[in-house]
């Protein structure tokens, strides 16, 4: 029986837990940028998807069409950043050679 080596891998799961949670939590108030075409959009956006901000330049205010399509690109950016965001700062938590289920 190795009573010992079940219980370390227990600590050793619920401390990754908690520091997963912790990581989490920090990503939820990590802000990236999206950007579309040169700034003229900016999105403001936490890690977690939480849109806190979206700027946009004067010059695109008559094209309602550029417009909409700029807000999305600024939307996916952003998106793409907080993604790639959280990839690094997740795998810096993982044991190495241990592979997330998603």
């Amino acid at each position: 029986m190795m009573k010992g080596g079940m219980g370390n891998m227990m600590k050793q799961a619920q401390m990754m837990q908690a520091n997963m949670q912790k990581a989490q939590a920090e990503l939820a108030l990590t802000e990236v940028e999206g950007i579309a075409s040169n700034g003229l959009v900016k999105v403001t956006m936490t890690c977690s998807n939480d849109v806190k901000r979206i700027q946009i330049d004067d010059s695109v205010m008559d094209d309602k069409e550029t417009l909409e399509d700029l807000i999305l690109i600024a939307l996916k950016d952003g998106k793409a950043k907080a993604e790639a965001t959280s990839s690094a700062k997740m795998s810096g938590m993982m044991p190495a050679g241990f592979k997330l289920p998603f």
